[in-house]
């Protein structure tokens, strides 16, 4: 799968880089969708309220996350939908540590 930055690059943007972690910050408008791309282990900070649909293989689920939520993100492969009537706006610690995707759906927005 690919960096979600080269597959959604109207939607992701790197806003900062060193040898140690890369964030990404993650815009979208009701009903924009990403392709499949990756993440390593990651920390997500939700700065809007939001509605997804994420899809990892042949599992779908629904997510509802409010503003000001920190959580962690194992690696993973997914795309990602916003289903709701609000914007989404997310920024991404991603570790560059190894760290293999698990194939699980978690929190994230995409």
């Amino acid at each position: 799968m690919s960096d979600p930055v080269e597959s959604n690059p109207s939607l992701y943007s790197v806003v900062f880089e060193n040898e140690r972690v890369r964030v990404l910050e993650y815009r979208d408008a009701p009903g924009d969708s990403t392709t499949p791309h990756t993440h390593p282990d990651t920390v997500m900070i939700t700065l809007s309220g939001f509605d997804r649909r994420l899809s990892v293989g042949d599992q779908v689920r629904e997510v509802s996350l409010e503003p000001g939520r920190a959580a962690w993100l194992p690696a993973q492969t997914h795309a990602g939908e916003n289903v709701g009537r609000t914007e989404t706006h997310v920024m991404f610690v991603e570790l560059k540590e190894p760290g293999s995707p698990s194939g699980e759906a978690a929190l994230g927005p995409d």
